[in-house]
């Protein structure tokens, strides 16, 4: 943490063609909000202004080198540009390589910054994952790549947050005719530790984790699949063993109503859409993702980049609000667990 005690944050701008300028030059308007962090915002000036002009918001923030981002205090947040994409050259809701570079660029350099210890926590409007990988990200999604930058060999994975419930994954952006192969008792317990930890890095003390079951009814009985009972069933017998409070396998299509009526904190989900659904019906507007496992905090808004209101003026900034607040609570819990 910085010597004045508030978080440093590090805001990468993301998609250039969605609505993230739009939803960062709202944050920007959230005095209260900022002024519990010494926040640094890369990326380009002229796309930020283009965002804000379409939100309706006036921004003007002293414009600094990276190696100047220590001059953020609290509530006076500072604009690192890269000067390296003209908002002009990018078509509102289409992908592209130009587009997926701009973020890769932002998000490199604030990784950067915070593998030199200079941030507390990583935030980034949203990315799309076409644009990333015709920018040549040669990883599925920004999960990977980041842990490249950051030079990290160790566990990571995507989690997502709605209020104080959480969601976990055994696979991600896999195609779905894999993940039946990808789920192994070893993936599954890894994953159940990994979220576990996870939460209690989050400030949760004692988390309760929901393992939800990959096929229908759970199998039943093995009548609709074997994985139940020759996988997940023996890694959560494993995991309470160990003396984690986990239980499962739950039909996954109850398991979120055994969440949501607070019976546990994180449903540990077999699959991207088997939690990403439940959540987001649950509440689209305040969602977050977090990348977690990483030497640093990192979060973002989990409803994407939107392209299909980008430029509209409408985009709801809530969930970026959230994911905002997310950050700094997991930047304090790390601070009051390292000291």
């Amino acid at each position: 943490m910085s010597d004045r005690g508030a978080p440093r944050i590090g805001v990468a701008m993301g998609d250039p063609a969605g609505i993230g300028a739009e939803l960062l030059a709202k944050l920007l308007g959230e005095t209260e909000l900022l002024g519990r962090a010494a926040i640094a915002v890369v990326g380009d000036y002229r796309v930020l202004r283009a965002g804000a002009a379409v939100a309706g918001r006036d921004v003007a923030l002293p414009v600094v080198g990276l190696e100047e981002v220590a001059s953020a205090a609290p509530g006076q947040p500072v604009f690192v540009d890269l000067g390296h994409l003209d908002p002009a050259s990018i078509t509102l809701g289409e992908s592209s390589a130009d587009g997926g570079a701009f973020a890769m660029r932002n998000f490199r350099e604030v990784l950067l910054l915070a593998k030199a210890g200079l941030l507390d926590g990583v935030m980034f409007t949203p990315f799309n994952k076409l644009a990333l990988k015709l920018a040549g990200n040669p990883f599925p999604d920004e999960i990977r790549w980041a842990a490249d930058v950051l030079g990290w060999t160790g566990a990571c994975s995507e989690y997502n947050r709605l209020d104080g419930l959480w969601n976990a994954r055994v696979t991600s952006h896999e195609p779905l005719g894999k993940v039946a192969g990808l789920i192994t008792e070893e993936r599954v317990l890894r994953s159940i530790r990994a979220a576990i930890e996870t939460l209690r890095t989050a400030g949760v003390a004692s988390p309760r984790l929901a393992v939800a079951a990959l096929n229908p009814h759970a199998g039943e009985g093995g009548l609709f699949g074997q994985e139940e009972i020759e996988v997940i069933e023996p890694a959560v017998r494993e995991a309470r063993r160990l003396g984690l409070a986990v239980d499962g396998p739950f039909p996954s299509d109850t398991v979120w109503l055994k969440a949501r009526r607070g019976d546990y904190d994180v449903v540990l989900s077999m699959y991207h859409d088997q939690g990403q659904i439940a959540l987001k019906l649950m509440g689209f507007e305040r969602g977050v993702t977090i990348l977690g496992g990483f030497p640093v905090p990192i979060a973002t808004p989990a409803h994407g980049t939107a392209y299909d209101i980008a430029g509209q003026g409408i985009a709801n900034h809530a969930a970026t609000m959230q994911a905002f607040e997310t950050l700094l609570a997991l930047a304090a819990a790390r601070q009051s667990a390292a000291a």
